[in-house]
């Protein structure tokens, strides 16, 4: 499906079933803004009753009509206020509301079709278009809403007092309306072009922070800030582009509103010169005719912001177009668990080469297995296959034991852990990334998981499990970030433990002692080490060696 080709139609039904957290406030803007309204029409009744009663026209008393009009001003403050507040206290609830939902659907999407967004994309719509939308459904349309109710009933009252200007000022409506519908089909096309450009530029940047050591040692830094610069320069012109046309067509609307209000004025003027009309209701005209055009002008002012959510309903749309995995309860074995390939074959798409063919292996409950091949062969897939992140195309994959077996899916992945290579640590404390293993894990038992994992200098640091980590395991080597991940896995209750070069940055002596360890102390565990290391092999009982399907 082509997710720029959606109706309109589509899209507002989308919005509605996405607006649940959020109508509460946009129902509350609405009610508050009629409020308004009315405050502003009995405004104008009570100041031409005054300037009525100030020049002899009628009777009353100037004192009690003041007494009103302050009392409307107070409402009006009051209601502006409480609108402010809705604003700045409901209004970031609603987001972060809406922005966990999409978020908590990104981590459970297919992983093979997640791919094919860059994580600098995903930022960006989780945090723009999560913006513009919720500003849509609690202010844009509630606004909508208000400033129309403000037009009838500014019409009404104008038409009550003067059914020719009235209907002479709406003249000009038409003209909008046919203006607004070829504004909106542009219009929607070049916020599409912006938002599309920034969350490119948000990929640049997102993807060169993450690899500034690699773009500094390649002294790619003057290419990168060229990237960067053609990117912006990109977005610099759709953005001209787009202001142009917009001040275009709010130029052109704010033309007709200037000769609409010449119209009234000038009429106001004769009438009062006849004696057809009062001062009072002089004032009245200017000021309805204003009620009546303000309106107009703003939803003219709307429709860029209304636009610009659609733009970003589309994108979010494409989110929850993206396939989920399998859901449902987790599946836990009872016991140490093993694995069995049968004959499994596997390819990324039709067109792409068979990574896997026909191929048959058993993982046994509480063996020791090193994974070795040339680069190409397949380790990454396998692996990826073991955590159920892909499927098979042919074939199945069980885990199984003396309890019983189930059909690998997304569903058994409680089963695994996977330890993958580099520094796969979060920033904040050790104690916070151990917990991430076995969140009910006691001191106790991460001191034992890091000894096992032969990390225990963290407990010789000045703040021990709480000491700090950075970004991407910052202020440590990859060798000590490598042992406190293995650690965090030896927590985790899964049975079957998928270590990905996890040796890679240690010392000979450090890696033989932390494979000893690990191979002693393995009882309710399966090991699966993917390496290229002699050392780990020689602790490991079996050893797969996985090479390239022979071309047909």
């Amino acid at each position: 499906m082509n997710i720029r080709n959606i109706s309109s139609g589509r899209l507002v039904k989308w919005l509605w079933r996405n607006s649940t957290g959020a109508r509460g406030q946009a129902v509350a803007n609405t009610v508050i803004g009629f409020v308004d309204v009315a405050c502003q029409l009995l405004w104008v009744l009570a100041c031409k009753h005054a300037i009525d009663i100030a020049t002899g026209v009628s009777q009353g008393s100037l004192m009690g009509t003041g007494i009103v009009i302050g009392a409307l001003m107070l409402a009006e403050i009051t209601s502006r206020g409480i609108t402010r507040w809705i604003h700045a206290v409901t209004g970031n609830k609603v987001r972060n509301r809406m922005r966990l939902k999409f978020f908590a659907r990104l981590l459970r999407c297919d992983w093979l079709h997640l791919q094919q967004h860059h994580t600098g994309d995903l930022t960006n719509r989780l945090e723009g278009d999560v913006n513009s939308i919720t500003s849509l459904i609690t202010e844009t349309i509630p606004a909508a809403l208000v400033v129309f109710v403000q037009l009838i009933g500014s019409f009404i009252l104008l038409f009550s007092m003067s059914p020719m200007l009235a209907t002479s000022i709406l003249v000009i409506m038409p003209v909008c309306l046919v203006v607004s519908r070829v504004y909106v089909k542009r219009m929607r096309k070049l916020n599409r072009d912006v938002r599309d450009s920034d969350s490119r530029i948000q990929s640049v940047l997102q993807e060169s922070l993450q690899h500034k050591e690699l773009i500094k040692s390649l002294e790619q830094n003057t290419s990168t800030e060229k990237q960067l610069t053609e990117l912006q320069d990109k977005l610099h012109s759709q953005v001209t582009d787009r202001t142009k046309f917009s001040l275009g067509a709010f130029s052109l609307i704010q033309l007709g509103f200037a000769a609409g209000y010449l119209v009234a004025f000038l009429w106001g003027v004769a009438n009062l010169r006849d004696g057809i009309i009062t001062y009072g209701t002089m004032a009245a005209y200017l000021q309805l005719v204003g009620l009546i055009q303000r309106p107009t002008m703003d939803l003219s002012q709307y429709i860029p912001g209304i636009v610009s959510s659609l733009t970003a309903a589309e994108r979010l749309y494409e989110i929850e177009d993206i396939p989920l995995e399998k859901q449902g309860e987790a599946i836990m074995m009872d016991g140490t668990a093993g694995v069995r390939f049968k004959d499994v074959t596997f390819s990324y798409d039709k067109n792409s080469r068979i990574i896997l063919k026909d191929f048959n292996y058993d993982f046994p409950p509480n063996s020791c297995t090193a994974i070795v091949g040339e680069t190409g062969a397949g380790k990454t897939t396998l692996i990826r296959l073991l955590v159920a992140l892909i499927n098979p195309t042919e074939g199945c994959i069980e885990l199984y034991n003396e309890n019983g077996k189930k059909e690998s899916s997304t569903l058994t992945r409680r089963n695994f852990v996977y330890i993958p290579q580099g520094n796969s640590l979060v920033s904040g404390t050790i104690r916070e990334n151990l917990l991430m293993g076995n969140p009910e894990a006691t001191e106790t038992e991460m001191i034992n998981a890091l000894h096992i994992a032969c990390a225990d200098y963290v407990t010789e640091l000045p703040d021990g499990l709480d000491s700090t980590i950075t970004e991407k395991g910052g202020g440590m080597s990859e060798g000590q970030a490598q042992r406190i991940a293995v650690a965090r896995s030896i927590l985790r209750p899964g049975s079957i433990i998928i270590l990905d070069e996890v040796t890679s940055a240690l010392d000979e002596v450090t890696e033989k002692e932390m494979l000893r360890r690990l191979t002693s102390s393995q009882i309710g565990k399966t090991l699966i080490f993917v390496t290229h290391r002699p050392a780990v092999i020689e602790y490991c009982t079996q050893v797969l060696r996985i090479e390239k399907p022979v071309k047909q």
